[in-house]
This record gives structure tokens, sequence and C-alpha cells, in this order.
């Protein structure tokens, strides 16, 4: 018999015994293992195919500019590097990191690509000293710098359905050692199996038999990988039997980098709070604040070993098992030749490195986040937001926010008591530019609740004034700053037949006063003998021109009864600040998309400036207000070098304590007051302005100049009637004009001889500062 005919003789013979284990077998595999991976494979196959992982929108601050002159201070300094995720770790070599030897700065910039182009990573030398930034080098090719841009730090991250924070990176940017020394910790014949290691399986069996327990994990690459994406982690049969399943098949369609593509993005690697950390890249920012290729040695075997159990070795909890874990994954590296002995122990004696402040920034700054928002709302609606792939670049400065948040708490603390009810808010812009660089919304950092900077509408006070001012300066042959105002008691019917009969503060009437002197002590009669002599419509349209709704034309709007929001008030200081020019405040600087191309740029181009001579002088009767006025206390302290513009407003009752004043480069306006609306007893100069000023003594700004700007001159002016006089005549004041606007001749102290004749004198006493509702007859400062 030959050897074929033996073989059908034991089938035949065997065939009763297996006939129904056979035909089950085959229609278990035909009705249901077949179908069943049919099913599986086209799951895997279009989740694969379309797989995009879900990269949240990220918000990031400005790029933190040096140049030399730019002001500057070592604390402020250390602030933008510490919240853009810089470590000074002593040497400065590693990008996104700094040292510093005295006065000097040692910083490896990351880089960065941003609607302005971005910067290349290089190393810089910066040298901080008095005040400001005193020299730049780049010390690849020891050259000094005009100027140079520092990676943002980010600030807020806006997510889609999952919370998940996300770098993505490409296999072949990924540093080799991480690519070799994952396979060989997690699956050493990755490059050889078919989804599932067999020898794996048996080492890892025998492994816990020996044991008694579970120690050692047979899954591979690809089926971690298969169970991050379509899988829970329940141990059951039925899940490790499609986990399997979906292995081989996964590998039957992709190759081994596009699957090892998608583990090092997918990887869970850390969780803070409802955040978890994906993938290497994002891994890489969240422990050690710096991108996956400037990782070193150590930092790469924390990484792979936190594959094993992101909680169970987190080195911010358990420093001793991370470092144990990481030193073991070394001692793997070199084992594997990955390392040599010699470079693996240096690892092992290194410190773990991870960064303290490692934040998923999710609305780190929500006042400002709502700024934000509202500004790109016309260009990208919330879910293009949500589906991610965008970078957000803001103007905030970290250092300027942080500062604001502080100087409102310490000012809230200073009030005792008083300070339990009392909130604030506050706007800081960049008066050049008029990029806003903070907001603060509520006396808590961080308070996600009512936004007060962008929605509390409040009484300003007399913040309203310089405009009233201002207006009537935009005729200088009938006003100048020495022109005398009446200051005398009125009393008005109004429209609905009650009187109006406005006071100053003190409840005195000084007779007739000098203009500049109307406004430093913010004297209420003066100012509204003015107003009616412009014209309410006139002041009121020149208001509507900054886009404020809902102005009612009354008189009591010259003394400040209107309702605005900290924003809008810092709206109308900008034209101030900006000597004239009409600048929008700006929250956004640009939109980037994933592959670092610039789709969506915000930028105001400043135009000629409007009235820009009666802004001047403004300007400059505003730096009288901090000098002698209802802001001296500014010249009394260490920022009188600042020569400060400013004006103080407190609105009836005490109720609304305001403050805005600006700097050479710096605007900030600050309100104090209660939700509830009751009297906080605060006046403008005893709430606002000591949060104004205990933030300026902090930050480092511009001088504003103390001569006057340029179309103007001084000149001694008789106040009775406008025109020049000598500087010896009593009365005689001396301040700019708009050059051209009197004529060159004096005339001399005649005019006192004629005024002694019938006794006439100005008097200035106290200053006032408070804005009446229409029906109010109490004014106070």
């Amino acid at each position: 018999m030959d050897f074929l005919s033996r073989i059908r003789s034991i089938a035949s013979a065997c065939w009763p015994w297996v006939r129904l284990p056979f035909w089950i077998c085959t229609g278990l595999f035909f009705g249901f293992l077949l179908p069943y991976s049919l099913i599986l494979n086209k799951r895997v196959q279009d989740r694969f195919n379309e797989l995009v992982f879900a990269v949240p929108t990220r918000v990031y601050s400005q790029p933190l500019r040096l140049a030399a002159g730019v002001p500057m201070t070592p604390a402020m300094l250390e602030v933008e590097l510490t919240f853009a995720g810089y470590v000074g770790d002593g040497h400065g070599d590693v990008p996104g990191s700094w040292a510093k030897r005295g006065s000097t700065y040692f910083i490896s910039s990351r880089g960065y690509a941003g609607p302005d182009g971005g910067e290349l990573p290089k190393r810089i030398r910066v040298v901080v000293g008095q005040g400001m930034v005193e020299s730049l080098t780049d010390l690849g090719t020891d050259r000094l710098l005009q100027q140079t841009h520092l990676d943002p730090g980010r600030i807020a991250t806006v997510y889609g359905a999952q919370q998940e924070d996300r770098s993505i990176v490409q296999l072949r940017d990924v540093p080799p050692l991480l690519v070799d020394g994952l396979q060989a910790v997690e699956d050493r014949d990755f490059k050889h199996h078919i989804g599932i290691d067999f020898s794996a399986i048996l080492r890892a069996a025998f492994a816990d038999l020996r044991a008694g327990h579970t120690v050692q994990g047979a899954s591979t690459i690809t089926q971690q990988l298969v169970r991050n994406l379509f899988l829970s982690r329940d141990q059951t049969m039925g899940r490790k039997l499609n986990e399997a399943l979906m292995s081989i098949l996964l590998e039957m369609h992709y190759d081994k980098a596009r699957i090892l593509d998608a583990y090092i993005n997918e990887v869970f690697l850390g969780q803070q709070g409802s955040q978890a950390v994906r993938g290497f890249a994002a891994a890489s920012e969240f422990y050690f604040g710096r991108r996956l290729e400037y990782l070193r040695p150590q930092e790469i075997a924390l990484l792979v070993g936190l594959v094993k159990g992101p909680s169970q070795f987190d080195p911010r909890r358990f420093p001793d098992r991370a470092l144990a874990r990481r030193n073991l994954v070394l001692d793997q590296f070199a084992s594997t030749g990955l390392l040599t002995p010699d470079q693996a122990r240096a690892a092992q004696a290194s410190p773990l490195g991870v960064i303290e402040n490692g934040q998923l920034p999710h609305d780190r700054f929500p006042a400002f986040m709502q700024l934000v928002r509202a500004q790109i709302t016309n260009d990208f609606d919330e879910d293009t937001l949500r589906q991610g792939n965008l970078s957000i670049f803001t103007t905030l400065d970290p250092a300027t926010q942080l500062y604001t948040e502080q100087a409102i708490d310490a000012t809230i603390k200073s009030l005792g008591k008083r300070g339990d009810d009392t909130q604030a808010a506050a706007v800081i812009t960049d008066s050049k530019t008029g990029s806003v660089l903070a907001v603060v919304g509520s006396k808590i950092p961080g308070d996600q609740g009512f936004n007060r900077a962008l929605d509390a509408q409040r009484p300003i006070g007399s913040t309203i004034k310089p405009f009233v001012y201002l207006v009537a300066l935009t005729n200088p042959g009938r006003w100048n700053l020495a022109t005398e105002l009446d200051d005398s008691p009125i009393s008005m019917r109004q429209p609905d037949g009650t009187p109006w009969t406005p006071h100053n503060d003190d409840n005195q009437s000084h007779g007739m006063v000098p203009m500049v002197d109307a406004l430093a002590y913010s004297w209420n009669l003066a100012t509204i003998h003015l107003g009616l002599d412009v014209g309410v419509p006139r002041i009121k349209a020149f208001l509507d021109s900054f886009g404020l709704a809902k102005i009612q034309p009354g008189p009591s709007l010259l003394i400040g009864a209107i309702d605005l929001a900290p924003i809008q008030v810092a709206q109308m200081y900008e034209y101030l600040a900006s000597d004239g020019h009409a600048l929008p405040l700006l929250a956004v600087s640009g939109v980037v998309d994933a592959n670092g191309r610039t789709i969506k740029r915000y930028e105001v181009e400043s135009g000629q400036g409007q009235y820009q001579p009666a802004v001047r002088l403004v300007t400059w009767a505003m730096q009288q207000v901090a000098i002698y006025g209802t802001a001296h206390s500014l010249a009394e302290s260490s920022l009188a070098a600042l020569h400060v513009a400013g004006k103080t407003g407190t609105s009836n009752d005490l109720r609304d304590s305001w403050f805005a004043g600006f700097t050479g480069d710096r605007l900030g306006v600050f309100w104090m007051g209660r939700d509830d609306n009751k009297p906080s007893h605060l006046f403008g100069a005893t709430g606002a302005l000591r949060g104004w000023q205990e933030l300026f003594r902090k930050l480092p700004t511009e001088p504003l100049p103390a001569a006057p700007g340029e179309g103007l001159e001084m000149a001694w002016i008789n106040p009775a009637d406008g025109r020049r006089s000598d500087p010896q005549c009593s009365g005689a004041r001396q301040v700019p004009v708009i050059a051209g606007s009197l004529s060159s001749d004096s005339e001399g102290c005649f005019w006192q001889k004629v005024g002694n004749l019938f006794g006439s004198g100005p008097s200035a006493q106290a200053p006032s500062d408070a804005t009446p509702s229409d029906t109010t007859v109490t004014t106070r400062e």
C-alpha cells in the first residue's frame, strides 16, 4: 500500500470520530468567525485610514520680545521664562533652558512658528540692568542682536469632546533613541511578529507561573495600540481575543512604520484632572517643558518607562518609583547596545529633571480668554475651534497679567474688612499698539465666573472729564489750559421736571478757575459749565465715535453719569495714550494651522491721528492730575519719574472707584466696587489708584515725556482773558498751548491794575471728583 492510500485509510477510520467537531468548527468559521473577522477588519481599516489625531486648539501668549532698551527687570524676565516652560538648569545649553550669572542670562530658545513668521532656535546672552535690556548677543555667532523673540507660553486649550492634550509628531522627527528604546523595552520582536508575539506570551506565562502572580506582560506595541484605539482595558477573555485578532488584522494591512507612528502619538502617558496626556510629544512638554527632539537620554528613558504605568510611576507624585523605573530602562538601553555603559551610568546619576509647574493650560486666564473668543468669533466658529489643529497667538503678556493679579490682591487685602465685599477688575494695554496685555475680571485669579472687566457696566465718574476738555481744546481760538472756567453753582430742570443741582465734593464753588486746575482738582461745576458751552451734543457725538451705545445726552453726562465696562474705558483712554490714534484694542495677533501656515492675521495700521495737539494738551493736563491734583500720591511716590498722565473717578455715594493712567508705553485701567452696588467707601484715589500703583511698582515701563508734545509751546498766560502775559505778572500761568494759536505780543501787567480796582482773584482748594446721577445733588471724590 502506497503512502497516499495509507493516509486515506487512516482518515476513513478517523472520520466518524472527527466528523462532528469538523463540521462544528467549519460552521463556526464560516458562520461566525469569518463574518466577525470581516466586520472587525472593516472597523480596523476604517478607523486607521481615517486616523487624524484630535490636536486641541492651543492658545498662546505673545512671544517675549528682547531688544536693547526694552524695559525689563530680572524678576520679570524670570517670570516670562518660567511661564513659557523654560527650566533654570544652571547651564542654559539645552533648548528650553536658562542660566543666570549676576545680571547676565544665558538662554537656549526653542524657536517657534507664529503669525509673524517665528524664530529659529538660538542660544543668546541677555544682560539686564537699570530696568531694561542692556545688551543682547547671539552666542552662536558672537554678534550683537537688534532683537529676538522667545517662544510664547500656552495660556489655554480649546478641547473637543475628549479632554486630551496632544502634540503630533512624525516618526522621522522622533529621536532614534526613543524609537529603538521603546522597542527594546516594550516589544523587542516588533519588527518580526504578526501583531502578537507567541514567544513573549510563553516567556510571560513562565515568569508569572514562577512568581505566583502577574509580573511580566506580553502585549506587543501593536496590541497596545489596538487597546488604546478600539478596546477597553477590561480583563476578559472576549476583550483579549478581540485584541489579538485586531492586532493581526492591523499588521496585515499596514507596515510597521505606520503602526509605530500611530503608537507614538497615541500612547497614554499622564493625566491632569480630566485631561489626558497622549503621545510622547505632549508628554515631553508636560514633564520637561521642551520639545521631543531636545530630550536627553535620561529624559527619554523616563518617558519610555512611563508606558508601563503613568500613574504608578508619576515622577511628580512618586519620584523614587519614577527614578528606579527610569534607571531600569537605562540599563535595558545599555544591555541592547543603545547606550554605552558609561553613557547609561552618567544618565542614571542625573536627577529626574521634571519641571515643577508642568501644567496643561486650560483657560488659565478666563477673563482674557473671553475677550479672545469675542474677537475671533467672526472668523472661527466654535466647531472649528473644537476640531483643533489651530494655534491662536494672543497679545497677553504673562508677567503683566500675573503682576496685575498680584496688585489687585495686595490692594484688596490692604483694605481690611472693606475688602471682603469689594471686587475689582483691570485692563492693561500696550499704549503704542492697542494690544491688550492683561485682563483681570475678579479679585480671585482664574475665577471662571462673572467677568467684570468686560461685562460690569458701572458709572465711570470723573474719568469722563478729560474727553470733555479734549473737545473744548480742539478749538484753540476759544479755549486753552489757562482759560478761566466758571465754577459757580448751577441748577437745571431735567426732562421730567425735577431739578438737577450738582455740587463739588467739598460743597464749595471756587469762582473763576484755570482749565488745567479744574481738571487736576476734578471740579464738577467748572466741567459742567465748560461742557454746556462746548455743547453736550458735540461731546456725545465724540463719545459715540468710540462705539459706545445708549449714551444719554443729558448734562450729567459731563461728569460721568454713564455706565461703561473697564474694557470700554480702556478703549477710550487708548485714544489719549496713543497720541490721538484711534486704535481698536486687540487680544489676538494671528492664527496658525497645524503646518505652521498663518491663516489669519489681526493687526492695526496707525493713521495720521486726530486732534493730536488737543490730545497732547489733555495729556499734559492729566500729568498735573498726578502732580498736584487728585492723584498727587503718584508724584509723591517712587513712580514720580514716570510722569504719569491719569485721572481718578468716583461714582455717587462712593460706589465705584476708578483710575485710568498711562506711561510712555503702558495704559492701565482699574475699577473697584461692590457687586451689590452698595457703597464701597472708596474714592478713586483710595481704591483703584492704589491698585494701579501696586502694578507699576513692579512692571517695567517707559516714562512719559514731561515736556509738552510736538506742536505745542509753553506760554505765560493771563487766565482772565487767555492772552499772553509776562511771567512776573501776578496770577500768570505757564501752560502749553498749540503753537501759533496765540498772538506773540504780551499785554504786560496793565490788566492787573485794572483788576485790582474791582477786586477779583481765583481760589483753588480741595479736589473734587464725583459723578452724580441726574437726580443727585451730592458728589464726592
